[in-house]
């Protein structure tokens, strides 16, 4: 069973600054609740190609991960996919200007589990739509709280 949740949120900043921060790996630990630590494999800054470790905690399992970035168009979209690791997965990072100063972030991970994981897929969803929820919550509440 494939898995596909679609979470979005309007941030009160612009777009280029949400996407610029959203879009920079290493603010990930700060704004997403699962993610202990990225590393990168291939040099700073992110582009197509990029590459990056990423290890989490998901439903009482830790996760270590590779992510390649697919698709970059400044300030607008980020793709990224999982190079290995447990779950075959795709992340997608939306940015559209709501007015000059508010900006619609929309986050959607895809994927198919393989295996035991593909009987848990419902559960993983539901889990999966909550946390991406608190995640924007949280990056909504850093970026807005911050000094213009």
């Amino acid at each position: 069973m494939k898995v596909d949740v679609t979470t979005e949120i309007v941030i009160e900043r612009p777009c280029e600054e949400v996407a610029a921060y959203a879009a920079d790996p290493g603010n990930a630990p700060h704004w997403y609740a699962n993610i202990e630590s990225v590393s990168w494999r291939t040099p700073p800054p992110v582009t197509a190609g990029s590459a990056l470790d990423f290890v989490a905690h998901f439903l009482g399992r830790r996760l270590a991960y590779t992510y390649q970035v697919t698709e970059l168009v400044p300030s607008r979209r980020l793709v990224m996919r999982t190079a290995q690791g447990p779950f075959p997965m795709e992340t997608t990072y939306t940015w559209t200007p709501v007015d000059a100063t508010r900006t619609r972030m929309t986050l959607r991970n895809q994927g198919e589990p393989a295996g035991f994981s593909r009987l848990a897929a419902p559960v993983m969803a539901r889990a999966m739509r909550r946390a991406n929820a608190k995640d924007l919550a949280t990056l909504k509440r850093l970026l807005e709280h911050r000094p213009r």
